[in-house]
């Protein structure tokens, strides 16, 4: 047995529908299945998706607003009147500016962009930087990504009498700020698709502006999109395939010399460069420096000035890596000694040293450490306040739990998912202690348990080169379109072992009627619970696998299960000791039929040791079989309560205590006959020199002679062997010495020199016999 890591949800998908959409649009079961999970079970709907010549960008002006915000943009370029940008510091607001900083420049405005500084400003817009902006002259400002919930600051902005548009995508409140025009595909009801990046909303804008579809900005749109993690469905989709297409092609200065620093192949961008290596390296400065930085390497039009912004990101990227790094450490440190996990539903972690910057990524990490709702906080001390970011898992929405606590924090905003929020460093504990209260209304224990969503079930013989290649057409992939998981079921898993350098990888075989690979990465230590032949369950993602120009189907492996009892051979392995360690100790059972064979057993595993007749067997229990039972019964005995998790078989045995053979009739009967002649033997004078004479073991005389006495054949009188004058004919078997020693040999043979498949079909019978008698009795 092998407990998975996650939940797994499957979805079920109907049958004949599934056969319905592979026929009607001409695509493999596999894909039909996918399409059908995923709730595009309509025809129409299904080709929409998977054929995106059907998708078409949706009218900028069907959002609230926009008609007004065009007019009085234009307005502004008209009369030249200056007009700022005002941005945010992650790679969907960096992009967000640069793709209105564009725009504007292209009409002829007389236009600037800020960003504000993480460190000494925080999130959105603040009302000394609009201050700072009416002094320079700033008539209109146009914020991108941000802005929803500044309502203090936009009517800041309107007592100076300067006209703000807000453009932004995050969650709106009840209340709206009082801003000249709002551009949110969630406010108001007539746009379509409510759920673009604030890079989206940017470029509805940009096409609003130009008139025209803006394609040499999408680029831009693509790369924003995929970084701030919005659902890739409709309008988004759209925009990352025409987007990644531009990409392979681009032509902007910043982008290439980005790329070429970080050693990516331009052909082979996709979203995963997006989400490794773009957005990473474009939010790096505004987590340590300045976010201004990324805009100026995405606007400029010098190749060399583009080469050197590069550089210093690439430099700050590797900084921002190490920072993340040392302060997750610090952080699962502080979980370890503050939280009881056993009752807390929430983390929630904070220092003066962690930087303010990276928070977002730890809060990520621990939530991958210990699935829980997670709060991270960077604290000033000088202003007594502290600035957290904070990461969800399935059941907790971040957005509506903080509006709950929202009279202890001084802003917040955010996603169900993801979260920015400040408040003083007075508040933290009770902020915890209301946050955690709230979690423990809303998530059980099975709510704590990760969770992992599988598109559906499917045979090894779905699995074929075609049938994977297909499923590009589900792509580009990522929220609400993740790359496709599969669950299969009742394998038989084959071939298994470690890989690579520090053999932390898993690599194996699966088969049923066909078979496929098996790679797992940080698997490594699985191969130890997966014993040879098991049925395994197992979850993952289909790939190609392609070396010496031949391509192979495999599976990318991201859970695994195994639900019967496993046996693991362990007779005659060496370092037994080393392998027990392996087995965790409090599932560990070492049982023992004779107390001789402890002499060769560690004293160390002594909590471990039991003997077979006072312990019962549980069904999560892992038993070590450490030596051979006397008889079969015993083994039938043990497993009177039921079957263990899983048997690790041992059977230690020394040279004196097993391996000997039973004597033939042949050595009976010359031995009878030696008697015979000389009527008398004296064992323990004449013994060894008898049995090196005839190339027996001393052990084997002294066997027959106690055969024969029990027999009635002999008498033993002081170790000398005596003719019993009234002898009556008698089988050996008769003799209990005899018949146990045929016993064990035969018992050594079964359990010591069986095969593998041998062995379990014994441990089956054995358990068997005890289920069928328990059935009987019900």
């Amino acid at each position: 047995m092998l407990n998975s890591k996650n939940r797994w949800l499957v979805s079920e998908a109907d049958s004949e529908n599934i056969q319905q959409l592979s026929i009607e649009l001409e695509v493999s079961p596999l894909l039909a299945k996918l399409l059908a999970s995923r709730g595009l079970d309509k025809i129409e709907k299904a080709k929409q998706f998977i054929h995106t010549d059907f998708l078409q960008f949706h009218d900028p002006f069907l959002i609230r607003d926009m008609n007004k915000a065009v007019t009085r943009i234009k307005k502004a370029i008209e009369k030249q009147e200056p007009i700022l940008v005002f941005g945010d510091y992650d790679a969907d607001g960096v992009t967000s500016t640069t793709v209105m900083m564009t725009v504007l420049q292209d009409l002829g405005a007389n236009v600037q962009f800020y960003i504000p500084d993480r460190f000494t400003e925080g999130y959105g817009p603040n009302k000394e930087a609009f201050y700072q902006a009416k002094e320079e002259g700033i008539q209109l400002i146009i914020t991108v990504d941000t802005g929803i919930s500044a309502i203090e600051e936009i009517e800041f902005a309107n007592e100076l009498e300067m006209d703000v548009i807000i453009t932004d995508h995050h969650e709106p409140g009840e209340t709206l700020p009082d801003a000249y025009a709002i551009i949110h595909p969630k406010v108001g009801e007539d746009y379509p698709f409510p759920f673009l990046a604030g890079v989206g909303v940017a470029w509805k804008v940009a096409h609003a502006l130009y008139g025209t579809l803006p394609e040499h900005l999408i680029e831009l749109a693509c790369i924003g999109t995929v970084a701030d993690l919005v659902p890739l469905q409709d309008e988004n989709r759209l925009i990352v395939i025409e987007g990644l297409k531009k990409l392979r092609q681009t032509t902007l200065h910043g982008l290439l010399a980005l790329l070429s620093c970080a050693k990516v192949d331009i052909s082979t961008i996709d979203e995963e460069t997006i989400g490794f290596t773009l957005g990473p390296r474009l939010n790096a400065p505004g987590r340590l420096t300045h976010a201004a930085t990324a805009v100026l390497l995405l606007l400029t039009k010098d190749k060399s000035e583009a080469f050197e912004y590069a550089q210093e990101i690439e430099a700050l990227n590797k900084e921002r890596q190490k920072i993340v790094q040392d302060t997750v450490k610090e952080a699962i440190k502080q979980v370890e000694q503050t939280h009881d996990l056993d009752k807390d539903r929430v983390i929630v972690v904070g220092s003066k040293s962690w930087n303010s910057g990276v928070i977002g990524i730890v809060a990520s990490k621990l939530v991958q450490e210990y699935y829980r709702p997670t709060f991270v906080f960077s604290i000033d001390e000088f202003e007594g306040t502290a600035k957290g970011s904070a990461r969800s898992i399935h059941g907790f929405d971040l957005y509506e739990n903080l509006t709950e606590v929202k009279d202890v924090l001084q802003h917040y905003g955010g996603h169900p998912m993801a979260a920015g929020m400040s408040l003083l460093e007075d508040d933290l504990k009770l902020f915890k202690e209301r946050m955690n209260k709230l979690a423990i209304a809303k998530l059980n224990n099975e709510d704590l348990i990760p969770v992992i969503k599988v598109d559906a079930r499917l045979t090894i013989d779905d699995i074929d080169i075609e049938a994977v290649e297909e499923l590009k057409m589900l792509s580009p992939f990522g929220v609400q379109n993740p790359k496709p998981r599969v669950l299969i079921e009742n394998a038989t898993a084959l071939d298994i072992r470690k890989i690579g350098a520090d053999k932390t990888h898993l690599k194996m075989t699966i088969r049923d009627q066909s078979s496929v690979d098996v790679i797992g990465f940080g698997f490594g230590g699985v191969a130890d619970e997966i014993a040879p032949l098991s049925s395994i369950e197992i979850v993952g993602e289909l790939s190609i696998n392609e070396w010496n120009n031949r391509k192979k189907p495999q599976l990318m492996m991201q859970d695994v299960c195994v639900k019967e009892w496993q046996l693991f051979d362990w007779r005659g392995i060496q370092g037994i000791h080393e392998k027990i360690d392996t087995v965790p100790s409090e599932k560990r059972k070492i049982i023992f039929f004779n107390h001789t064979s402890l002499r060769l057993l560690n004293n160390r595993f002594k909590e471990n040791i039991v003997q077979f007749q006072n312990t019962s067997i549980a069904s999560d229990d892992y038993i070590i079989l450490w030596d051979l039972p006397t008889s079969m019964d015993q083994l039938t005995q043990l497993f009177h309560e039921g079957m263990p998790a899983r048997i690790y078989a041992y059977f230690a045995s020394s040279r004196e205590d097993y391996f000997q053979t039973v004597p033939t009739r042949e050595h009976f009967k010359w031995f009878y006959s030696y008697l015979l002649k000389y009527k008398s033997f004296n064992l323990k004078k004449h013994s060894i020199a008898l049995a090196k004479r005839k190339g027996w073991t001393n052990d084997t005389i002294e066997f027959i002679s106690k055969v024969f006495f029990e027999l009635e054949f002999v008498t033993i009188d002081n170790g000398v062997v005596s003719i019993n004058p009234t002898k009556q004919k008698r089988d050996l078997a008769d003799s209990p010495t005899y018949k146990m020693k045929v016993e064990r040999v035969e018992l050594e043979k079964e359990l010591l020199y069986s095969s593998y498949s041998q062995l379990k079909a014994i441990f089956e019978k054995s358990m068997n016999r005890h289920e069928k008698a328990r059935e009987e009795i019900k």
